[in-house]
């Protein structure tokens, strides 16, 4: 007999020769049934689902489970003046004596103008060392405690970043390259040590804090798109201790200075992991560039408002290419961190040679953000089989107005996230959050891919880019599902298919002429591997504030108990 039945629904299935139905059966982990409700099988339980929207579970291609948000900081998103981080800080130290350094989450690089924060910005707190990481978590911010406590006031150096330095050697307080090099071998055991906040007791406590949102919003797979070795075993006990309420694809960070005997390390790691359904270790996390902000991704041209700079590779030219083939040739698919279009132009060259160098084909490797996209490179995606793994809740204007539209400057806009446009073209376009400074509530993107619009509803840029609901759905189900390789069991309601499914509080579909109803509806229902991970009907979560309405420091349906609101990499 039929285990579940999900019957009396709008059921979007993503399979081509069987598009809609009215009713879905699970059996043993299962799709067993997709078809009408009046010729559905009994069912050992059956749930009607009074014309609510059924679809694929939910394919997060890129979400930072490990970052999440830790209780022990505060967070800084929305805090738009110098004036209110000091204020959110003061208050953290206050409120917590205990602490033996004042933490803070999500910074904006524009609290203040024309110049980069520093220490004495953050004089007069505490007298405790202060560490703030920015919303991209590309740089920290630190007073002058930390500077003194970390060796680096009048000179140092720290495995775990680039202590900015002013014309008589002194550190600033503004610390660059964090994300890249504190998740290398050296510099996370040093920022471990260094920094609390990284321990790892506490990234585990994020780690599963993070999950338990992934499984409330319909996300049945979650793609941690930057895992050191170190840290895997968090991942292995996670799935020990029956923590692992959705999928996870754990791809394993590469630094861009790594060497051979490191690649290896990398194969054992892969190929001695458990063979589970839940938990895969594989794929691998590259980068080309850094980010817009600050004027470091990598870009074909100046930056419009920095005449005869570029900003710089991640590596020298020449060995991404040299690493992509590499790791091709030793049957790794690569996910490359690509934000300017020198950036992402690096990143297709070193796929195209890898593929052409060992013969190689479908291996599938992914780009990451896409955000400024050259229009000679558009075409290439479809060409090499390069998955664009993009955020739609990126371009919102609320988000890149200011600084990363002034510095790529008006001329370009049109080159943004060209999400239409790469679907056009035959590419396969996963959509993700970007979890934890993008929400990560899928609702939330394909909100963003039909408005590029605020959260408001004001604001709409580059309008020629936006998607439609289907789409959107597709891009987080159907083609998540490709860019992993997991087409076969994922993405798609067919008999046979693992019973991966997310029912919706309403029919989305009836939202799409005015998507800010989309922002109103949640995940009811997640079934992953045929098991019942999430049932808002029969134990309903409490009401939470709307982000377009909140304050800053409140909370918000579509983020977690923190908010959240600004681009992470």
């Amino acid at each position: 007999m039929t285990d579940l039945l999900l019957t009396d629904a709008v059921v979007r299935t993503f399979d081509p020769n069987q598009p809609w139905a009215e009713a879905i059966g699970i059996t043993a982990g299962r799709i067993s049934y997709v078809g009408s409700a009046a010729e559905a099988p009994t069912a050992k339980e059956t749930r009607g689902l009074d014309g609510r929207l059924i679809t694929p579970g939910i394919i997060d291609s890129h979400n930072h489970l490990l970052l999440g948000f830790d209780e022990d900081a505060v967070s800084l998103e929305g805090a738009e003046t110098l004036a209110e981080v000091r204020r959110r800080l003061s208050a953290l130290a206050g409120a917590r004596p205990d602490l033996e350094w004042v933490c803070g989450e999500n910074a904006a690089y524009s609290v203040v103008h024309d110049r980069r924060p520093d220490a004495g910005d953050l004089a007069g707190i505490t007298d405790r060392p202060v560490f703030v990481t920015t919303y991209d978590q590309h740089s920290v911010w630190l007073n002058d405690a930390a500077l003194r406590v970390l060796g680096i006031a009048d000179g140092g150096t720290i495995p775990w970043g680039n202590p900015e330095r002013d014309r008589d050697g002194r550190a600033t307080g503004w610390v660059t390259d964090f994300y890249t090099r504190a998740m290398t071998t050296a510099g996370l055991a040093a920022i471990r040590r260094d920094i609390p906040l990284y321990s790892p007791e506490r990234r585990y406590r994020r780690m599963l804090s993070s999950l338990r949102m992934a499984t409330a919003g319909g996300i049945t797979t979650a793609v941690e798109p930057q895992v050191p070795l170190a840290e895997t075993d968090l991942m292995l006990r996670a799935r020990r201790e029956g923590r692992l309420s959705s999928r996870v694809i754990a791809a394993l960070f590469h630094p861009v200075d790594a060497d051979a005997a490191f690649r290896t390390r990398l194969r054992e790691a892969v190929d001695s992991a458990p063979d589970d359904p839940l938990l895969r270790f594989g794929p691998l996390k590259l980068y080309a560039d850094d980010v817009i902000e600050p004027h470091t991704a990598w870009m074909l041209d100046d930056y419009a408002n920095r005449p005869g700079h570029r900003g710089h590779p991640s590596a020298a030219i020449g060995e991404l290419t040299r690493i992509v083939t590499e790791l091709d040739a030793m049957g790794f698919q690569t996910h490359t961190h690509a934000t300017g279009d020198g950036g992402i132009r690096l990143a297709l060259d070193a796929i195209e040679h890898a593929a052409r160098t060992n013969r190689t084909r479908d291996r599938r490797h992914g780009i990451v953000h896409v955000e400024c996209l050259d229009p000679a490179d558009l075409p290439r995606f479809a060409a090499l089989g390069v998955t664009a793994a993009m955020q739609p809740r990126h371009c919102s204007p609320d988000l890149v107005a200011g600084t990363w539209m002034q510095n790529i400057g008006e001329h370009r806009w049109d080159r943004a996230w060209r999400i239409r446009s790469l679907m056009a073209s035959g590419a396969h376009v996963a959509l993700s959050s970007d979890w934890q400074v993008g929400e990560m509530d899928p609702l939330v993107g394909v909100y963003s891919a039909l408005t590029r619009a605020g959260l408001d509803g004001t604001g709409a840029w580059t309008p020629a880019e936006r998607i439609g609901l289907d789409d959107a759905l597709r891009g987080y189900t159907r083609e998540g599902a490709w860019a992993w390789h997991a087409e076969d069991e994922l993405g798609m309601l067919r008999v046979g298919a693992a019973a991966d499914v997310v029912a919706w509080s309403d029919n989305l579909y009836d939202h799409e002429a005015d998507p800010a109803g989309l922002l109103d509806q949640h995940a009811v229902l997640t079934v992953v591997a045929g098991e019942v991970v999430h049932d808002a009907d029969r134990a309903p979560a409490a009401p939470l504030p709307h982000p377009a309405l909140s304050h800053p420091g409140e909370t918000s349906p579509h983020c977690s108990a923190d908010v959240v609101g600004e681009r992470i990499h």
